[in-house]
């Protein structure tokens, strides 16, 4: 049955082994493929995986994901990661499309992650600007890649100062639930959760090639990264982590099928998901209880109700920490905004 967790575990975990063990063997052979350059002390990188179909999976400096989708028509790029990373992203780009221009830039949401390398990735891209619009735009913004994102990523980025160059901004934007188009012989359909990671996040669902490129609605190295100052929330989230499960549908024994790639860690299926949509459920209903019973956040924070999940995806220390997370959802579900200690 399809969103069904705890199937299978001893089969499961062979099957994630010997994915483990094909995707390291298809990284040092001709399934993948690293980029570098080097950048002040340590070299920035950029490793490449053949995921399934026109997609390929990409990895910066071993903690942040994009992907591109390759063919006739030219590349699509999801997310550009960091400035740093921008120069050995384009290198393995080239390497695996040749001369195949970049047409298309996919924002899955504002964040300085992934869309750091706008600039220098729209400028190493190229455009079909025709008819009436040609005369509009100028022949000068048929020399950059067009990016695409929802409105309200759009609009966070044209507010960064100073300001972003415009070829670095959205040339396209949305504001209802999806948008679609085709490209390289496939349906492409950009999917928006309102108020998840933030208020502007879309998932990238190619459908022939059966990948989805999910940003930051669906991690797996921490636990789920909650920005409530842009209108992040876990109901959003959970919302997201249910749509992903929706789009995707298994192979044999809730193994493979359609591929998501996460915005940060592993490459994963169906079952991953569910994994962390039921994780994310037990977490909301524990702390939505500590809410009822009223209890502050200093209190919940106490009572350590995510220490079953810590040792997967906790953290003390870094940029999404253990804490930060339990404050998000807390605040999110509605509970009393007590300061610590109170």
């Amino acid at each position: 049955m399809r969103g069904r967790a705890g199937t299978g575990t001893a089969p499961r975990i062979a099957c994630l082994a010997a994915f483990v063990a094909c995707a390291a063997a298809a990284v040092a052979g001709q399934g993948g493929g690293a980029s570098t350059v080097a950048s002040g002390s340590a070299p920035a990188t950029v490793q490449s995986l053949h995921v399934q179909g026109n997609v390929w999976m990409l990895v910066g400096g071993g903690f942040v994901n994009a992907a591109v989708q390759i063919g006739s028509d030219g590349v699509l790029v999801v997310d550009t990661m960091t400035d740093a990373l921008a120069e050995p992203m384009l290198a393995e780009i080239k390497r695996l499309a040749g001369d195949k221009p970049i047409r298309w830039i996919v924002n899955t949401h504002p964040h300085p992650d992934h869309t750091g390398g706008n600039a220098k990735v729209a400028a190493a891209g190229r455009s079909i600007i025709a008819g009436n619009f040609a005369g509009q735009a100028g022949q000068a913004a048929a020399n950059f890649a067009q990016i695409i994102a929802h409105e309200n990523t759009g609009n966070r980025l044209a507010a960064i100062q100073p300001a972003l160059p415009v070829h670095a901004t959205p040339a396209e934007t949305f504001f209802g639930t999806r948008h679609e188009f085709f490209f390289n012989d496939e349906a492409v359909q950009l999917i928006h959760v309102p108020n998840a990671h933030s208020d502007g996040d879309v998932m990238v669902f190619f459908r022939k090639s059966d990948v989805l490129a999910a940003g930051d609605l669906y991690v797996n190295s921490t636990f789920p990264v909650i920005n409530t100052a842009q209108g992040g929330s876990i109901k959003g989230v959970l919302a997201a982590l249910n749509t992903i499960i929706d789009v995707t549908v298994p192979r044999r024994k809730q193994e493979g099928g359609t591929f998501v790639i996460s915005g940060h860690g592993r490459l994963a299926d169906e079952a991953d998901v569910v994994e962390a949509r039921d994780m994310s459920t037990i977490i909301r209903d524990r702390y939505a209880e500590a809410v009822k019973k009223k209890q502050t956040l200093a209190q919940a924070k106490a009572a350590r109700l995510v220490r079953d999940y810590e040792g997967r995806y906790g953290a003390a220390q870094g940029f999404w920490t253990t804490d930060a997370f339990v404050e998000a959802v807390y605040r999110t579900i509605g509970g009393p905004l007590a300061k610590e200690g109170q």
